[in-house]
């Protein structure tokens, strides 16, 4: 076999692992099911099932983390009936302040359960924003009851201004790529959510 050959023959296969581990695996209906009881902390409605999660960053802790732009962020993750409109099962909304920047800031996408390589087997939410707009995963935590934010880059807009040519970019940095939150009320996600009839429906919960 010549030098060039065997060098090829390498490339594919290494490039072939790549995908694979990328690729995510088939997802156990079981373990998906007890994901979402986990992560709902209730019954999944016929409709549409709500979680929200937050945390407000302390002094001490903003302290610790020197490089952490984030000061606060709320998660709200949504699970619905798909129909025509909506294809995806699974939505979130993300909102978070900046440390030391005035405004709120948001995003959106759809998710899907993923299980890969990377993760050691950890079943997640995988969660993108269209059009390239990046992604976000969702875990659950070892302990406590909350859910575990994920990010290398996300596109974001400031609340009440969704201008598409008006868009930033919240990239991880070294005290930003995992945000651990904690389970709270579904009132306090409801910023959240522009639609009335949404708002309605959350409070009905």
């Amino acid at each position: 076999m010549s030098r060039l050959v065997f060098i090829a023959l390498a490339a594919l296969l290494i490039s072939g692992a790549a995908r694979a581990e990328d690729e995510p695996r088939t997802v156990d209906p079981a373990a998906s099911a007890a994901f979402d009881k986990k992560l709902f902390a209730a019954p999944m409605d016929a409709d549409m099932t709500y979680a929200c999660f937050r945390r407000r960053y302390d002094a001490a802790h903003l302290a610790q983390h020197a490089r952490q732009k984030v000061s606060a962020m709320k998660l709200l993750v949504i699970a619905r009936k798909p129909s025509a409109e909506n294809r995806e099962a699974y939505s979130f909304k993300l909102g978070f302040n900046y440390r030391g920047r005035k405004g709120n800031w948001d995003s959106s996408g759809y998710c899907k359960h993923a299980q890969n390589e990377i993760t050691d087997g950890e079943l997640r939410l995988s969660c993108g924003v269209e059009c390239d707009g990046g992604h976000i995963s969702v875990g659950l935590p070892r302990d406590g009851d909350g859910a575990v934010v994920r990010l290398e880059r996300i596109r974001i807009w400031q609340t009440g201004k969704p201008d598409e040519e008006n868009h930033e970019a919240l990239v991880a940095g070294a005290d930003d790529r995992m945000f651990r939150l904690e389970r709270t009320a579904l009132k306090e996600c409801e910023p959240l959510v522009e639609d009335e009839e949404e708002r309605l429906a959350m409070r009905q919960r």
